[in-house]
Parts: structure tokens; sequence; C-alpha cells
């Protein structure tokens, strides 16, 4: 086996990744070493290089949709054998001690640690993650439409499960995650309301085609009142707009981990029970539970394909809004 390997390096926030070999990882006790078939390209790696996130571990190897093959496994590992099909998520790593891990809410740990942030990613030939946050796949998905799986629909998945139990439901920024969840809602029986942003007709005839009954500007207002909306797009703007469309009692969830500030609105925007939530990373329970749901729907994800080398272009795709669906890396 090769010594070394190819991995796309971010040294410093606000500079582009730079192409290296690196040192093939070892995995460490409880960790498991991951080749890796696939690794999506989502928009908190697009924040992270931006430098809009703080404080990550630098330089760090991005990537947190990971779908690779157990390649070697460290001490103590139960479970996960060499050649299994596995995928990698957001939240790498927890204290399990804390009140947050105890009472099942391991994704608020403080201790908690990231893939592709403060941990190495899948921006690479290989990686290592821990055995505890890895979840075995179906070996029949196919690694590069499988990849957007492991964090927009996992996202996908938690916000709706923040937004409770919504008939009509409005999606603010129809990417990657929103093309996931579209299609689980439709399939759940709910009727489905997308925003793109202002004069993107192939952002609409996308979100129709994903089971939206109706699609339109971020600027202009839905048919119907709506139960919840769920803002993927990181701009502050659009949560008093969402909050104007949710009917008396309905939930705005801020779906992402960055946004931009959200502007002063009135409090009549906010009267009458309406709420605002937030999302953060996701706990094991959220992924066993949509990695089963997603086969069932099915979910298909509509995908662009990039080599490892090219990472850069894909961000600079997301960043322009040019992908329609997911990008994802190939090695």
């Amino acid at each position: 086996m090769a010594t070394t390997m190819r991995a796309m390096v971010l040294h410093r926030p606000g500079t582009p990744l730079v192409a290296e070999r690196r040192p093939v990882p070892e995995p460490g006790p409880g960790e498991v070493r991951i080749r890796v078939l696939a690794c999506g390209v989502c928009r908190t790696d697009l924040h992270l290089v931006d430098g809009e996130l703080p404080d990550p571990r630098l330089p760090v190897i991005p990537g947190h949709e990971i779908v690779g093959v157990v390649d070697a496994v460290g001490a103590g590992v139960e479970g996960l054998a060499p050649g299994r099909r596995v995928g990698v998520p957001w939240l790498g790593r927890t204290c399990g001690h804390c009140r947050f891990c105890r009472s099942g809410r391991e994704n608020l740990c403080p201790e908690a640690r990231f893939t592709g942030y403060t941990l190495d990613g899948g921006y690479a030939e290989y990686t290592v993650a821990d055995a505890r946050y890895v979840f075995p796949l179906d070996e029949r998905l196919e690694p590069v439409a499988a990849a957007p799986l492991l964090c927009a629909g996992l996202i996908g998945y938690r916000s709706l499960v923040r937004a409770g139990d919504p008939h009509t439901v409005g999606l603010y920024g129809f990417g990657a995650a929103a093309h996931i969840l579209a299609q689980v809602l439709v399939w759940q029986g709910r009727r489905v309301f997308a925003f793109t942003r202002p004069g993107d007709a192939a952002g609409r005839d996308f979100a129709r085609r994903m089971g939206a009954e109706w699609a339109g500007g971020s600027d202009e207002r839905p048919p119907v009142p709506l139960d919840a909306a769920i803002v993927f797009a990181p701009v502050g703007d659009l949560v008093p707009r969402a909050l104007a469309a949710v009917d008396r009692g309905g939930i705005v969830v801020c779906g992402g981990i960055h946004m931009s500030d959200i502007p002063r609105f009135p409090y009549r925007l906010l009267w009458l029970e309406r709420e605002i939530r937030s999302v953060a990373n996701l706990t094991r329970r959220d992924g066993e539970a949509f990695l089963a749901l997603a086969p069932k729907v099915p979910v298909r994800t509509e995908t662009v394909v990039y080599p490892l080398e090219r990472a850069n272009e894909a961000l600079a795709d997301l960043r322009a809004g040019r992908i329609h669906g997911a990008g994802v890396l190939v090695p």
C-alpha cells in the first residue's frame, strides 16, 4: 500500500486549497481508516474556506460528506471490519459524559469535534474517523449519489424534526439539502413550496422537478400560509420574510451553521405564537433514522462530479450558485 496520499488542504481561510501529498494516516484506538470513494462539497466547507467559521484547526483537510471503505481498524474497534462500506458525517467526536451527551443531545456537546473543520476530512484519498461516529452503509448505494446524504440529507432531516409536524412547508434556498428534503416531504404527503434567488428560473424549474408544487423568488409570498419554513440559505434577511409567510403558530427553522445577521423586524411578525429555531449539527440517532428512511422514499440526489484536484472549482461553483443539487469530489 502507498505511504502517501493526495489531499486538498486549507492553510489559511480566504485562500484557495492547496494540493499536497500527505502521509496516509494511521488509525488510533477507537478509530478506523477509510479509503475515500466520494466526498460531498457542502456549503459549510465554503464557510470554512471563506473564513466565516471561527477557530478551525489549521492546516486542515475539509470535507464531511464522506463515503468510503474501511481500510484499517484501530485497537478496540468492534463491528467495522476492513472492506465495510461506511459514511462519515459532520459530527466527528463528542465527550460522551457531559449533560448533553448523557441526555441524547450530543450535537450540543461543548467538547464536540467536527469532520473537515477541527478534524481532517474527506478531501483526500484516505481519512480516519472515530468509529462511534461512522455509519455503516448499504453496499448497493452508489458512492457519489450517497455522499450528499451525509450532511445535506441529515441536516435537512433534523431541520424537519425541529419544524414539528407541518403540512405546508417552505424551503428557502433550494440547494443540496432542500432538494433531498423536498423528496422526503412529498413522499410523506406534505406540500412543498420552494424559494430560490430572485430571477433564478433554472432553480425554480429544478425545485418543481424535485416535487415542489410552487416555486418562486425569495422575495415572493407563497400562495398559501405555511405551517413551517426552513431557511437553508445563509441569509439573515430571509428570516423575517419566512416569518411573514408562516401562519399563526408557524415555525421558522434556520438550518445552517452560519448565517448573516438577522435584521430588526416588527414584533407583529413573531406574534401569534410564531417561533424561530436553529439547528446545530446532528445526533447519531438522526443519522440512523434518516439513512433508514432515504431508501424507502427513495431519495435520488442530483450531483455534479469533480475530480479531487478541482475542489477549488467546485467551491467556486457553489459560491456562485452554479450547482443545482450537490457537488461531489471523487479521488
